[in-house]
């Protein structure tokens, strides 16, 4: 694999411990809280696939409705393909091959527009993106630091040490992590749900930034940053935006 390198950016990479763990809403309320704090910050998601834009449910549009954010769609998600799939077979699908040089390559007019990028993963660290690279390998060609979002629920212990495991394998500076409360509309049915954080914290010696609460997926600007400053240290993620300053 060619290396690639578009300069140092100011950005902070948003990664799960798998789908579905709800990094689209944490990523679109840590940009508006730092947006109404007067950074001028985007949002990158250098490649989605589930659904076409236009369709208004990929994580793209979501990241710019719920942000306020005046950008295309096509700018934010540069490669989106409709099959539910990792995102190198759903490109594949579509007859592209895709490559991490043109991966990057399509998100540095992001970076010349925004002084900070939140940047979201697809899926966790180990999907594959190209014939020959994974989101880790993404993550280190971009030279930033990344935020885990992880299951409040039972197995995100597991799951939520081994992401970090792997980040640390490949050199990647992990600023701490955040639970969802995404998928538990009942907390109180899951009991591992009130230790899940001690126990990562104290396995892994990452920071748990807080619990983020179930919130609808169409959830305005207001409340994400009404949420977020309720629930989540923001502080360790601004000391990782303004250390690239």
């Amino acid at each position: 694999m060619n290396k690639m390198d578009m300069g140092p950016i100011n950005g902070l990479f948003i990664t799960g411990t798998d789908t579905g763990v709800g990094k689209t809403m944490v990523t679109a309320a840590i940009t508006a809280a730092l947006r109404a704090e007067g950074l001028n910050a985007g949002v990158w998601k250098p490649v989605q696939s589930g659904a076409l834009l236009g369709s208004g449910v990929t994580d793209a549009e979501r990241l710019l409705q719920s942000t306020g954010i005046q950008e295309t769609p096509e700018a934010v998600a540069p490669f989106t393909f409709e099959a539910p799939l990792t995102p190198m077979l759903a490109a594949k699908r579509a007859g592209v091959t895709l490559t991490l040089q043109e991966l990057i390559a399509a998100g540095e007019p992001l970076t010349k527009r925004y002084e900070a990028l939140l940047i979201e993963g697809a899926g966790g660290v180990a999907v594959p993106l190209t014939d020959d690279a994974l989101v880790v390998d993404l993550i280190s060609e971009l030279h930033i630091p990344a935020l885990i979002v992880a299951r409040s629920s039972l197995g995100t212990i597991n799951h939520t040490l081994l992401t970090a495991s792997f980040l640390r394998h490949h050199g990647i500076p992990i600023v701490g992590v955040i639970m969802n409360d995404g998928e538990l509309t009942e907390p109180h049915n899951d009991p591992s749900a009130d230790s899940n954080a001690e126990l990562i914290e104290h396995y892994s010696g990452l920071r748990v930034l807080g619990r983020f609460p179930h919130l609808q997926t169409n959830a305005n600007s207001e409340t994400l940053i009404h949420t977020l400053h309720k629930t989540i240290q923001l502080a360790p993620i601004r000391q990782a935006l303004n250390n690239k300053r």
